[in-house]
């Protein structure tokens, strides 16, 4: 049998096809090609047709490949677009629940076909071993053990809300979840969690009627992740220590974060499914640490209503600030967002944005403060830059990353009391946090120390995937095993 040093690990990874796991996936691919992993990387169409069309490539490139400097600079990964059951053309979001019945029931068949391909295929080197696909997905358990490949669940959020979902059988036990009449007192059983409020669970565990499409999707999804060999986290042992002990009891659980790009730079691969503006140079005009960046992400809805308040909160308070508004931020079919002569009235202090690189902004040194929706990817840049957070979380899981950045590691402040905004409470927050913001700051210093330490070489992320390596490795070997075996 191949000594263990010997095997080289092969996997798929096939990413959710949503901006914030995309990113993650890509980062990640990266990492692992860069510790020896060949990795077959798979796209959908629509997310290939979007990263090209974001970089203003020619749909007439059918060979344009989003890894291409990274396979010049020598790492070992491939990649391929399969479709996830609709036409290019096929409004997703506005025909939410009938492509979230295609994910569940359709997609699988293109992904069973690819992986089945890829398996088959003889000339495969090293052969395919792995799966490395996103926790979101109802199907890999099943891809998994039809292709005996080792099974690795990939979940892009924080651990606490993975061990939300994880024990929803005991939220449900003790009437925390699931009923029209939930309780609303403190949750201090879940295993590892000092004590949560139900308000900070992730919004599908909140919601008294937990049983339309997308409920049925994500709890299918995450009860097939706990059928998987391995789960990696983008998160940080130091910042969930007691929840990820707790989970290590039940799985084998990594956390890897944080999961950035290569010396927390833009990164060279495309990963932006929109158009980019640039606002460097005027954030260069603007003093140190003066300007306010408020995005809510790539994925979030708020009414138009909400917008116009956010609007009128930052005429009232005089802040200098970028603002993301993505033409999709409402469901809104008016083309004009903002109150008439917005950007005519704050056109010295601000500027409003349809996309921008997160990153390359919120590393500029006159980004002060980041208002933002709590994605968890914005949790951990914002942090890694050690930037003061004004928190608004609008659903999923960033009521449970609000819990962290706001009641654990103390960097950062509510935005609103409730989920409602209003300008003047918009205006009072914001003129607070600014006074306030250098508290927030103390513990940012620690916060970003804790993730710097992590990604070291012997720090725990470092330690993590060396781990992981050896794991997988083991894992290939003992399938080996099973299979000459029942061949004899």
């Amino acid at each position: 049998m191949e000594p263990e040093e010997n095997i080289k690990p092969h996997a798929i990874m096939i990413p959710v096809p949503l901006q914030g796991h995309i990113v993650q996936f890509i980062n990640l691919a990266i990492k692992l090609a860069s510790k020896g992993l060949t990795i077959t990387f798979v796209n959908t169409h629509l997310t290939h047709h979007r990263l090209m069309k974001a970089q203003s490539i020619s749909e007439n490139s059918p060979d344009y490949n989003i890894f291409s400097v990274a396979q010049k600079s020598g790492l070992d990964i491939r990649y391929t677009t399969i479709s996830d059951g609709f036409p290019l053309n096929f409004d997703r979001m506005g025909n939410h629940d009938q492509f979230m019945e295609g994910l569940f029931h359709v997609f699988s068949t293109h992904v069973d076909d690819l992986v089945g391909n890829l398996v088959n295929s003889n000339n495969q080197n090293p052969p395919v071993s792995c799966l490395i696909a996103d926790t979101f997905f109802v199907w890999p358990s099943a891809i998994a053990k039809k292709y005996d490949l080792v099974n690795i669940s990939f979940f892009t959020e924080a651990a606490l809300a993975f061990t939300s979902y994880y024990h929803m059988d005991l939220l449900k036990i003790n009437g925390h979840f699931g009923s029209q009449d939930n309780r609303e007192d403190t949750i201090d059983y879940i295993p590892g969690v000092q004590a949560i409020e139900p308000g900070d669970l992730p919004s599908y565990i909140q919601d008294s009627e937990p049983w339309g499409t997308m409920h049925r999707y994500i709890f299918k999804s995450l009860e097939d992740a706990g059928k998987a060999d391995m789960i990696i986290c983008n998160t940080v042992q130091e910042l969930e220590s007691s929840t990820i002990a707790s989970l290590q009891e039940k799985k084998p659980f990594y956390a890897l974060g944080p999961i950035f790009p290569n010396d927390f730079t833009k990164s060279t691969i495309p990963t932006n499914l929109w158009m980019e503006s640039d606002p460097t140079r005027w954030l260069n005009g603007k003093p140190k640490g003066s300007v306010m960046y408020i995005s809510f992400g790539s994925l979030a809805n708020i009414s138009r209503q909400d917008i116009l308040e956010m609007a009128h909160g930052l005429l009232l308070s005089r802040v200098s600030f970028i603002w993301v508004v993505r033409p999709d931020i409402t469901w809104s079919l008016e083309s004009n967002l903002l109150p008439p002569r917005f950007e005519d009235d704050v056109k010295d202090r601000g500027l409003v944005v349809s996309w921008c690189s997160q990153i390359d902004v919120i590393s500029h040194p006159a980004i002060g403060g980041f208002l933002t929706h709590c994605g968890w990817n914005s949790v951990l840049v914002s942090s890694w830059c050690k930037v003061p957070m004004l928190c608004f979380p609008i659903f999923t899981d960033q009521f449970t990353n609000r819990k962290l950045v706001v009641n654990e590691w103390k960097v950062g402040f509510d935005l609103s009391s409730g989920r409602i905004l209003r300008r003047q409470e918009i205006a009072q927050k914001i003129d607070s946090f600014i006074t306030e913001a250098n508290k927030l700051r103390i513990n940012l210093k620690e916060t970003r120390k804790k993730l710097e330490d992590a990604l070291s070489e012997n720090g725990s992320s470092g330690r993590n995937y060396k781990q992981l390596i050896c794991d997988i490795k083991s894992k290939i070997q003992q399938k080996s095993k099973t299979n000459k075996t029942s061949f004899m």
